[in-house]
C-alpha cells in the first residue's frame, strides 16, 4: 500500500506545481528583461516581478509573472517555460578588410572577442537573447568602424578599453528611469578606428 503525503499549498494534480529549476527562473528573468526593454513593463513592475521570479519555488509561482507577456496557444493559458539555446561561453569574430553584421534574434555569448582590421562592424543587440547580467566584449580592433546598437536599459562601460588615435561616441540612455537589463563591459584595445554606440527600441 502506497501512502500519500499531502503538500501544503501545492496542487499535486497540476503540472505547474512542479518545482522550478534555476533554468526556469533564468528564462522567466530573461522574458521580464525583454518586456521592460520594449515597454511592456514599467520599471516598477519589472522590479516587483523580478524579485518574485528569483524567489519562486514552483512553476505555478512563475506562471503569473509572464502569462500576460507570452500567451501559449492551446495551453489554456498555462505557463510553459520556453526552451532557449544555451549561450556560448566565448564567441570570437575575426575579419580583415570586410564587413561583419550581427542583428535580429541571436543568442549572446558570455564573452565576445572581436578581432578585426579595417572592417565595418555592426552588432545589433536590441533583439538578442541574453541569460547573464553582463556581456564582456573584448576588442582588438585596428582601423574601421564598430557600431553597437542597444536597447533601452543596456549600459556600456568602456573604462577598460584602451584607445589610441580613435574616436568613441557613446550615447547615454535617454530614459533615466529604465531598469538596467544588461551591463556591457568593453575591454581590450582599439587603434585608428571609431566606436559608435546608439540606442533604439527592439524590433517586433
Amino acid at each position: 500500500m502506497t501512502q500519500e503525503f499531502p503538500v501544503r499549498g501545492l496542487e499535486q494534480t497540476s503540472p505547474r506545481a512542479l518545482r522550478a529549476s534555476d533554468a526556469d527562473r533564468d528564462r522567466v528573468t530573461e522574458l521580464l528583461r525583454a518586456a521592460v526593454a520594449d515597454g511592456r513593463l514599467d520599471p516598477v513592475e519589472f522590479d516587483e516581478r523580478l524579485d518574485a521570479a528569483l524567489t519562486a519555488r514552483t512553476l505555478d509561482a512563475l506562471a503569473p509573472l509572464v502569462t500576460d507577456l507570452i500567451p501559449v496557444p492551446g495551453n489554456g493559458g498555462a505557463f510553459m517555460p520556453p526552451s532557449a539555446e544555451p549561450p556560448a561561453e566565448l564567441l570570437t569574430i575575426k575579419e580583415r578588410h570586410g564587413t561583419v553584421r550581427r542583428a535580429g534574434r541571436w543568442t549572446l555569448p558570455h564573452r565576445l572577442a572581436l578581432r578585426t582590421a579595417w572592417c565595418e562592424v555592426l552588432l545589433d543587440l536590441t533583439s538578442a537573447a541574453h541569460s547573464a547580467p553582463e556581456l564582456v566584449i573584448e576588442l582588438r580592433v585596428s582601423g574601421g568602424n564598430v557600431e553597437l546598437v542597444l536597447a533601452p536599459g543596456m549600459v556600456v562601460d568602456a573604462n577598460e578599453l584602451s584607445v589610441r588615435h580613435s574616436t568613441l561616441a557613446i550615447s547615454g540612455d535617454t530614459d533615466g528611469g529604465t531598469a538596467e537589463t544588461l551591463h556591457i563591459r568593453l575591454t581590450g584595445r582599439m587603434r585608428h578606428g571609431r566606436l559608435d554606440v546608439r540606442r533604439q527600441m527592439p524590433q517586433p
